[in-house]
């Protein structure tokens, strides 16, 4: 049995208890160390205190506490030491120095209770100084260290193995992450729940639609011209090929022809366009697994691009430049001399690029036979672009239905052979090159004449006209305020965005408003089988799948 210190005031708590109660006054130990037996701690109590006169009792006030709360506290402080309380105990400060007080928590086993040899503690008088000091030990309760027994044999037992068939056939409970979608690796709003085996993935949920804005809905509201700039905040990274598409499907329903030159201006800025992704896509994707450098260098390279940008259309970023019938405006003067200027020495930086990354071990380590595809699971999966050519299939719409003056120019396709992360990076990179090949062509076989159809219904007039002619001035303001009629009719058109098939279809009812019109985002099917593709890899390789997939959610959520 264990010796508890108690009065006919006071009440018994654990020391830890009083630790943590600075409110009220400290319990006073009635010894010197935790061996101390109980004849040592009563004769040690009579020589620290001074007698006490039964007539001084103290009664409880507010500083006492509850004995429910000591109850309560001593169930879960897990020791074998029990402290005497004695509330408002006034001493002498001679006598309150001579006090001996302890935060430490006995560990040893409970000890035997002697039998009580003297009357309860009684509140100390002032004038009588010195003599000895009633005290009373009385046993507790027969349970009273029954949990610190079992709790400390808990302690440095080796863990039960013999649970026979239980112990190797039990079933481990998965434990689920939330990734996202404040992650920097996500790009942009993309939550995963990934059920993982320690570090290995599970399962992967991909959730979507934190940045669902109801475009496809919107654009049911406004004229064909008005719904254009919609379409450069899809892929808010590939602008001008998502004015591209919309224009082609718009075009095809008004079965009009737009001329050459307009032709070879949307396939050189689709190029560049193309370049100015997969820049954004390869930098960001190194700096993810750990490569910052590249994406210093290639922000440069980004730059003088926004600004070819800027300098046709007035905006660096959304700048609803291709549109239906044309182009708004033509180049100014001296761009194409700047574009050749830059297109001269941009192989130059794509090598550097190479060289920081594509014989580097830790980027192999990092994307080598991670995210691997399948032919058959590319095509399954309706994976287009680079997901689907790095996989081994020799899939691109601008060969195989080519649109505005792809069908003029000279390229290659490049396709991989594993269909892991790493080929898909060695197609963009070869992209790059085919791109500036393209510009050069484009560059070199640029015609003269206009930009945009001769039809003041479907094209603006140009600004001479409508100041000498009053019906250009009816028909730019009818274009822009009442839209133009588009024959009923439904259609779909497909180009090779730069992050895989942007397709749109569109319906026409006749009037200045689509019916309906459908986008097709390549990233909306990518990330569909980012389960699949994750599966037994690590959570660090879901960063570097992430960042292969080339995923932006403007055109994912829509």
């Amino acid at each position: 049995m264990a010796p508890v210190i108690a009065g006919r005031i006071g009440e018994a708590i654990p020391v830890a208890v009083i630790d943590f109660l600075p409110q009220w006054p400290r319990a006073h130990l009635r010894g010197t160390s935790t061996s101390i037996d109980a004849a040592n701690l009563e004769a040690s109590t009579r020589r620290q205190l001074r007698p006490l006169s039964s007539g001084l009792v103290p009664k409880r006030t507010s500083m006492t506490m509850a004995a429910s709360f000591v109850r309560a506290a001593s169930r879960h402080a897990h020791s074998s030491k029990r402290l005497c309380r004695t509330p408002n105990l006034q001493l002498p400060s001679r006598q309150r120095q001579s006090l001996l007080f302890s935060r430490s928590i006995s560990s040893t086993a409970p000890r035997r209770a002697e039998p009580s040899t003297t009357g309860p503690i009684s509140a100390p008088n002032p004038e009588t100084p010195g003599g000895p000091l009633s005290t009373t030990i009385s046993p507790t309760d027969s349970t009273f260290t029954k949990h610190v027994q079992q709790d400390s044999n808990l302690i440095n037992k080796a863990p039960d193995t013999s649970l026979g068939d239980d112990y190797e056939t039990r079933k481990i409970r998965h434990y689920t992450v939330n990734f996202g979608p404040q992650h920097p690796a996500a790009h942009g709003v993309l939550r995963l729940i990934l059920e993982l085996n320690g570090e290995e993935i599970v399962r992967a949920d991909p959730h979507v639609g934190l940045l669902h804005r109801g475009t496809e809905k919107l654009i049911e509201y406004k004229t064909y011209l008005q719904a254009l700039p919609y379409f450069d905040r899809f892929d808010y990274v590939s602008m001008m090929t998502n004015e591209q598409c919309f224009s082609l499907a718009v075009e095809k329903l008004l079965n009009i022809d737009i001329p050459e030159r307009a032709k070879y201006i949307r396939t050189m800025f689709g190029e560049i366009t193309r370049i100015l992704n997969h820049l954004m896509s390869i930098l960001s994707h190194a700096m993810d697994v750990g490569a910052l450098t590249p994406f210093l260098w290639g922000f440069e390279e980004r730059e003088k691009l926004m600004e070819f940008y800027e300098r046709v259309s007035g905006a660096r970023l959304h700048a609803a430049y291709v549109r239906p019938g044309g182009v708004k405006a033509d180049l100014p003067l001296g761009l194409l001399d700047d574009i050749y200027a830059w297109a001269t020495q941009f192989g130059d930086r794509i090598d550097e690029t190479e060289e920081l990354l594509t014989d580097n071990r830790i980027w192999i380590g990092r994307t080598k036979g991670v995210g691997v595809v399948s032919a058959a699971d590319a095509l399954n999966y309706s994976f287009s672009g680079v997901m689907l050519r790095g996989s081994g299939v020799p899939w691109d719409i601008r060969k195989s239905q080519p649109y505005d003056a792809y069908d003029k120019v000279e390229f290659d396709v490049p396709v991989g052979q594993n269909g892991d992360c790493y080929d898909r990076y060695l197609c963009r990179m070869e992209e790059f090159r085919q791109s500036l090949r393209i510009i050069h062509q484009c560059l070199n076989q640029m015609p003269p004449g206009p930009v945009k159809v001769e039809d003041y219904k479907i094209a603006p007039p140009p600004r001479a006209a409508m100041k000498e002619n009053m019906e250009a001035l009816i028909h730019h303001f009818l274009l822009f305020t009442k839209g133009y009629t588009v024959p009923p009719g439904d259609t779909y058109s497909a180009i090779e965005a730069p992050k895989g098939e942007m397709g749109v279809y569109l319906v026409s009812d006749g009037s200045e408003r689509p019916y309906r019109c459908k986008v097709r985002a390549p990233g909306f099917a990518h990330l569909g089988c980012f389960d699949q593709i994750s599966r037994g890899h690590l959570l660090a390789d879901a960063v570097a799948i992430i960042g292969t997939m080339d995923l932006v959610f403007g055109e994912v959520d829509r």
